[in-house]
């Protein structure tokens, strides 16, 4: 029978009969045998961002595990062009995260963990215990080609047997979880057990999610189970931990290697350029237009794509309202409305007198300048 989780063990109380039950097919959910700790994991998820299939939530893992873990960090046929020397090179990046950084996150009750921490302390001290390791045995993987030697599939299916039973009034708890929280304190909260993302404390029967390249003494709600870049969710609790800080792949990879502005890929080569406040390979930037390189050329920025000069004078450029020749970028100019004018003596001057207008007060009428009323006189009538 579903059970309704309050503060403690003492107020778990069933479900009425006569609550409406649905069932939802779930697009990925944790791999833990205790459907019911899987379910409360979802439900503790923020609602969009819950994997149900055919909603936003979905779309969004989707979204995030074509973002955080992108095939072309991990495998070098999905790149462009790698050189022999760039193909080793990205090899060894990608044995190297495999071995010190890439890890999946394991879900337990926290009191579980605890207590399956005591037994492997009494273990190593001579007594009976069992080891901490993922008990779920999920093997992983982040992406295409990047495996964990532990893994853990990223991939589509429901771990709760295609559903996630809901029903109308509040969270779904379980009378194993229950007996497995211990005693709690007043209002819900789990003495001792805290957040290492938001500092707040774990609440009674809900589930943590630990990172054992962090260490089993630390454990996050399932919300606050982020990367410290982006704050988004770690799909499928894919992570890199380094330093102390728990990375999606994609900043990972950019905390290790700079990332072409214009391919997205990481570089390993020695020689790229930066520009624009990006990284880029030397062949990526590149006129929009014409597509030569611009790498150590005069270059203008349009519509927020490089162009080199001459494409920008063809294509871009603003004409002086005076000698209707092309202003070049880098040309001081005087702009009154819609027009343009070299800031030349022989451009920005009177019509009537051709006296130069810089610093002067003047008046445009019809891409004509004047001084005054009279010399306005003089030429329009």
């Amino acid at each position: 029978m579903p059970m309704s989780s309050g503060s403690s063990a003492a107020e778990v109380q069933p479900v009425p009969r006569d609550v409406p039950m649905k069932s939802v097919t779930l697009e990925w959910a944790p791999p833990v045998a205790n459907r019911h700790v899987a379910s409360r994991y979802i439900e503790l998820l923020p609602p969009e961002r819950r994997p149900i299939a055919g909603t936003a939530g979905a779309a969004y893992r989707r979204q995030q595990m074509a973002r955080q873990l992108p095939e072309h960090d991990q495998d070098p046929d999905k790149c462009h062009e790698l050189s022999p020397a760039e193909v080793r090179q990205m090899q060894q990046f990608v044995r190297k995260y495999k071995d010190e950084a890439l890890g999946v996150g394991d879900v337990r009750l926290p009191q579980e963990m605890a207590q399956a921490q005591a037994l492997g302390r009494g273990e190593q001290n001579g007594g009976p215990g069992s080891g901490l390791g993922n008990g779920s045995g999920a093997g992983s993987r982040a992406g295409p080609g990047a495996g964990t030697g532990t893994g853990a599939g990223a991939g589509s299916g429901s771990g709760l047997g295609g559903g996630l039973a809901e029903h109308g009034g509040g969270s779904l708890g379980t009378a194993a979880a229950a007996g497995a929280m211990g005693a709690g304190s007043p209002g819900g909260a789990l003495q001792n057990f805290t957040c290492h993302q938001c500092k707040l404390p774990m609440r009674v029967g809900d589930p943590a999610v630990y990172a054992e390249r962090a260490g089993y003494d630390k454990m996050w709600h399932p919300a606050c189970f982020v990367c410290v870049t982006c704050e988004e969710l770690l799909v499928d609790m894919i992570y890199f931990w380094k330093k102390e800080r728990m990375y999606c792949g994609r900043h990972y990879g950019d905390s290790e290697k700079p990332r072409c502005g214009g391919c997205d890929e990481l570089i390993f080569c020695n020689e790229y350029t930066q520009a624009e406040g990006q990284d880029w390979h030397l062949k990526h930037f590149c006129c929009f237009d014409c597509d030569c390189v611009l790498a150590g050329e005069t270059y203008v920025m349009e519509a927020e794509r490089p162009v080199c000069k001459p494409c920008y004078m063809n294509n871009y450029a603003m004409k002086c309202a005076s000698c209707q020749s092309a202003i070049e970028p880098e040309a001081q100019r005087v702009s009154y409305g819609a027009s343009c004018w070299h800031a030349q003596p022989q451009c920005f001057q009177c019509s009537g007198c051709s006296q130069c207008l810089m610093g002067k007060r003047f008046m445009a009428v019809n891409n004509h300048l004047f001084c005054s009323v009279d010399c306005k006189k003089k030429v329009l009538t």
